[in-house]
């Protein structure tokens, strides 16, 4: 490989799209597209929502001088149950994630993205440890309603880059530590890390502790009966609990920083939420503790809202008993997809073939 081969990391969310150029795991340059939600909500349909963005990574790649590059890694959306790894998006991936076979997030136009930049210039296209990343011991999937089957979706990628650098940093081995890592943001998942596998993991979706505008775990009866109370579609409760619920809910915003500082002005509604919110997180750790009896080398606190000590400090209060806590406010993302596709392309791992792990997923 050239030694000015770079690496084109792409990270869409919501209402923007991360784009970084690494060489090897170096950070050369960064940029991240905001996308207002004016123009967002006029674009209808996965390929909508490609063209558009697409346009705007081409237009980076150009400001930037075309560089040459080895690989574009893309943010891995919602697939097939996998293991942790750096997949290739082949055409089968490239299928699941356009037509939204396991469900439409604005994760899944990553590995999208990354196929439609890569196929041009003739290298390979790969995302890193998705979010549907399951890894689950087999009693980890009863949920109590044979009906139901408890899904592993959670924030894989900065959970295990966040592990491997608190490893690293401590000199051994991810497979010899045993970490609970609660990645908190948006949405919060909280999962034990043993021998390097996500052994559990809150649905990030639904369920856990709430979050900045999640709901997370709720009184199954109410929703039922909420469901069925006319008041609201199939659509609008989804935006109630996904959207409008947790701090949004509670304190009619999802900003977290306006959430400490209404409560460090003595705000009493903002202080019980806050501190609500702690004793959720707090309980989540607790639980998933069990799952590998109590065995911790350490807690992790990261995501954005790590960066709120008024919230890091009571979690912590809770749960230094367990294991000594350690706070990596942020995440890694970025970081954690160049290295994945470097370790391929240096030939210290093999890419992962999505259809055959999804076949062999299928069979069983």
């Amino acid at each position: 490989m050239s030694a000015r081969a770079q690496l084109l990391i792409v990270n869409p969310g919501s209402t923007s799209t991360r784009v970084a150029l690494f060489q090897e795991t170096e950070l050369i340059t960064s940029i991240t597209i905001t996308h207002p939600t004016s123009e967002i909500q006029q674009l209808t349909g996965i390929d909508a929502q490609y063209q558009y963005r697409l346009r705007q990574i081409e237009a980076f790649l150009k400001q930037n001088g075309m560089p040459l590059l080895a690989a574009v890694v893309g943010r891995g959306g919602l697939l097939s149950p996998v293991p942790s790894g750096t997949y290739l998006v082949d055409d089968k991936m490239l299928y699941d994630l356009q037509q939204g076979v396991y469900g439409q997030h604005a994760s899944n136009l990553g590995g999208i993205l990354a196929r439609g930049l890569a196929d041009p210039r003739q290298i390979p296209a790969y995302v890193v440890d998705p979010v549907s990343v399951d890894e689950f011991v087999p009693e980890a999937r009863l949920s109590g309603l044979p009906q139901v089957a408890r899904r592993s979706l959670g924030h894989a990628l900065n959970m295990r880059a966040v592990a491997q650098y608190l490893a690293s940093k401590q000199g051994r081995l991810l497979a010899e530590v045993n970490y609970i890592v609660a990645h908190l943001g948006g949405g919060i998942s909280i999962a034990p890390i043993a021998g390097g596998r996500i052994l559990d993991c809150n649905d990030a979706n639904q369920a856990g502790p709430f979050s900045a505008e999640r709901a997370g775990s709720l009184p199954a009866g109410e929703i039922i009966r909420l469901s069925y109370s006319g008041k609201y579609t199939l659509a609008q409760l989804q935006n109630l609990l996904h959207r409008q619920a947790g701090l949004a809910g509670y304190l009619g915003s999802n900003d977290a920083r306006l959430a400490v500082q209404q409560a460090e002005q003595g705000d009493s509604r903002a202080i019980l939420v806050l501190e609500a919110m702690a004793y959720q997180i707090a309980k989540e750790i607790g639980a998933m503790a069990t799952v590998v009896a109590g065995e911790i080398d350490a807690i992790i606190l990261t995501g954005g809202l790590a960066y709120a000590t008024y919230l890091t400090a009571r979690i912590s209060n809770y749960v230094d008993y367990i294991a000594p806590v350690q706070i990596v406010p942020g995440e890694r993302e970025m970081l954690a997809l160049a290295a994945g596709a470097w370790r391929v392309l240096s030939g210290q791992e093999q890419a992962v073939i999505y259809a055959q792990v999804r076949r062999n997923r299928d069979d069983n």
